[in-house]
C-alpha cells in the first residue's frame, strides 16, 4: 500500500523519511520514550535509519502504517496502527504513539489520534483497535481514554522489550463506540485529559 498523508487542524501526518532521521534520533534519546516503549536504549542514529526503512516496508506490505506528527516542519511525535491483522471476522490493529518532550501537553496526540483512528476504521475497515501500554504509563492511558478507548484489563507479563517483561494495561475501541471518555479503574477521574 502507498503511504498516505493526513492533515488535522494543526498537524501534518506523513511517513517519516531520511530527512527526519536526526529528529527521530534526538527525540528517542528522551528517557521517557524508551521507559514506556520498545525503542532501543540507548537510541542511535542507526536505530533511526533502520526505523525509517522499516516504516517504508510496513507501508508497502500493509502490516503497519506509521506517521510522523509534524507541527509545521517540527517533528512532534510518531503514531501508527501496528500489527494489522485480517481475520475472517474483520481486521484489527494496535494504536501506538510517542510524543517529543517539547510537544507534550499541547493536545497534538489526541488530535493526531482522532485522525488515525478515523482513517483506520474508514480506509482499512478495522473492526477493533487495541491500545496497550506498560502498567503505570498514566500519560498514555489518559490519551487513550480521551480518544474513547474502553479499559479492558491488566495483562500480566504480557509486554516484552529489552527491559524484559512488563505488566500491561489494555483497552479497545470499536467503530460503533461513541468515543466519549469514560472512567478507567486505573486512572483517577480527576486525571487531566
Amino acid at each position: 500500500m502507498e503511504s498516505v498523508a493526513l492533515t488535522t487542524e494543526r498537524l501534518i501526518l506523513r511517513a517519516p523519511t531520511e530527512a527526519d532521521i536526526d529528529a527521530i534520533a534526538d527525540a528517542c534519546r528522551d528517557p521517557e520514550i524508551p521507559r514506556w516503549t520498545t525503542v532501543p536504549n540507548p537510541y542511535t542514529r542507526e536505530d533511526a535509519e533502520e526505523f525509517v526503512r522499516h516504516v517504508a516496508g510496513w507501508w508497502a506490505d500493509g502490516s503497519e502504517v506509521v506517521w510522523g506528527m509534524y507541527a509545521g516542519e517540527e517533528l512532534v511525535g510518531m503514531i501508527g496502527l501496528h500489527n494489522i491483522a485480517t481475520h475472517f471476522t474483520g481486521a484489527s490493529a494496535e494504536l501506538g504513539y510517542w510524543v517529543t518532550a517539547g510537544a507534550r501537553g499541547k493536545g497534538y496526540l489526541t488530535e493526531a489520534g482522532r485522525a488515525v483512528i478515523d482513517w483506520g476504521f474508514a480506509e482499512l475497515g478495522l473492526v477493533r483497535i487495541r491500545w496497550q501500554a506498560v502498567a503505570g504509563n498514566v500519560p498514555s492511558a489518559r490519551a487513550a481514554r480521551t480518544l474513547g478507548f474502553r479499559y479492558e484489563g491488566l495483562q500480566r507479563h504480557a509486554l516484552t522489550s529489552q527491559r524484559g517483561r512488563d505488566d500491561g494495561w489494555i483497552a479497545g475501541l470499536l467503530p460503533t463506540d461513541d468515543r466519549t471518555p469514560v472512567d478507567w479503574p486505573v486512572l483517577s477521574p480527576a486525571d487531566p485529559e
